[in-house]
């Protein structure tokens, strides 16, 4: 389907809000990318796996085996800032474990949702595959049904209303929710490599990427510096006229650019800062200073603001981090392995990446998912089938060797024959 149909699905991620052409290309080559390499691998990942077994069933003649099964139907409920990389990469995790699938999708993407109501019908059977359009009152519709697993990327607020319908029927979940990522920058950092990848991580697909660094947290022996490598970054990447510049995407609606507007505080504005709404634009803005008690500091920011705090304390600020709901992303910028490493090991975060941001979630050899209020679960590759799929053991037995120890009379013996339970 994407293949053949490949320019219209790239003009229509263009026309709902990518204009960026890598960024509309790659939202068809990824999810083309997930297919194949989930069809190279399923075989593997669909052979029973044998477990080990306490020594004496296994000397015994007995096998334990670990099988994946389907959940079943799979509702997949979609968000706007991934056309297709957020509906069609779940649904590969979904159809490749062997669920029957239908996706919700967002109601702000006009074109896309046009061509897949299209195309889906035509390359698959609607008992395997089919998506509907629809706004709150569809998803509150959808979710009365007795779907078998229940898959959404989007907000922290709509993860809560799923979980609340799943619990009505015990459905699983996986949930891939936001947060305010953070970015941190010491004093070793390599400050213009470091302003370069946390301004276009924040400001590509218009800021509208659920890892995109929300912060950027710099240690005030290098603020000024880094404060000066972002306006230069934002010059290079998207020119001194950005609203002309269609490597740099829209924003995916007016009403989400009033709100963004409303974040930036006027005082703080060291670059851009201007908006748009009737044409769905918005500057690529960095705010300085900001402290942790502004307004834009509050919520995931989702847009082309990049909030710059600083810090001179590493142990204070990884508590005031800790005290924080926990990220999607984490990502961390220094020289220092020791600074690494206490991060890493003290800041619980979805994922993330050292001296890099966002493009961890390209690889589909490693998992992704959130932590806390970011997410539930995690998929890509395998990880994604094994969420998808339920573990079933089974112990094979020889039908003709029984475990005498089990049955009464209860001896001694038989009593310390459970022991054997325990040794592997």
């Amino acid at each position: 389907m994407l293949k053949e149909n490949y320019q219209r699905f790239a003009d229509a991620s263009r026309e709902d809000f990518k204009t960026a052409s890598q960024e509309n290309v790659f939202e068809v080559s990824a999810p083309i990318a997930t297919s194949e390499f989930a069809k190279s691998q399923l075989k593997e990942w669909m052979k029973p796996v044998e477990a080990p077994l306490p020594k004496f069933l296994a000397k015994s003649g007995h096998k334990g085996m670990v099988y994946r099964e389907p959940y079943g139907v799979t509702l997949i409920i979609c968000p706007f800032n991934g056309p297709l990389l957020l509906s069609l990469r779940p649904a590969v995790a979904a159809l490749s474990a062997g669920n029957p699938c239908m996706l919700k999708l967002s109601e702000a993407l006009l074109a896309t949702d046009e061509l897949l109501l299209e195309l889906i019908p035509k390359y698959f059977k609607p008992e395997a595959f089919s998506a509907v359009i629809g706004a709150r009152e569809t998803v509150t519709n959808l979710l009365k049904l007795p779907f078998d697993f229940l898959f959404l990327t989007g907000s922290v607020g709509v993860g809560k209303v799923v979980m609340r319908a799943a619990a009505e029927n015990l459905t699983p979940v996986l949930l891939e929710l936001g947060g305010q990522n953070p970015a941190i920058v010491d004093e070793t950092a390599n400050v213009p490599d470091a302003a370069k990848k946390i301004v276009w991580g924040a400001m590509t697909w218009g800021g509208q990427w659920c890892t995109s660094p929300g912060y950027a947290v710099v240690h005030e022996s290098v603020a000024e510096d880094f404060v000066g490598e972002c306006k230069k970054a934002v010059v290079e990447l998207y020119g001194p006229d950005p609203k002309s510049n269609s490597d740099y995407s829209r924003v995916i609606s007016a009403a989400a650019v009033k709100r963004l507007a409303s974040l930036i505080d006027p005082k703080k504005v060291v670059y851009g800062g201007k908006s748009d709404a009737p044409a769905r634009y918005l500057d690529p803005t960095i705010l300085y200073p900001i402290s942790w008690s502004d307004k834009i500091m509050e919520d995931e920011i989702f847009g082309p603001l990049l909030p710059i705090l600083t810090y001179s304390q590493l142990g204070k600020l990884i508590d005031k981090i800790k005290s924080l709901p926990k990220p999607l992303a984490g990502y961390v910028f220094s020289r220092n392995q020791q600074t690494i490493d206490r991060v890493l090991q003290s800041v619980s975060f979805g994922g993330g990446a050292v001296n890099q941001t966002n493009v961890f979630l390209f690889i589909e050899s490693m998992p992704y998912g959130g932590v806390g209020s970011s997410g539930i679960g995690n998929y890509y590759g395998k990880y994604g089938y094994d969420s998808l799929t339920h573990a079933k053991s089974i112990l094979l037995s020889p039908p003709d060797v029984s475990i005498d120890h089990l049955f009464p009379p209860y001896t001694k013996e038989k009593v310390q024959a459970l022991n054997q339970w325990f040794e592997y």
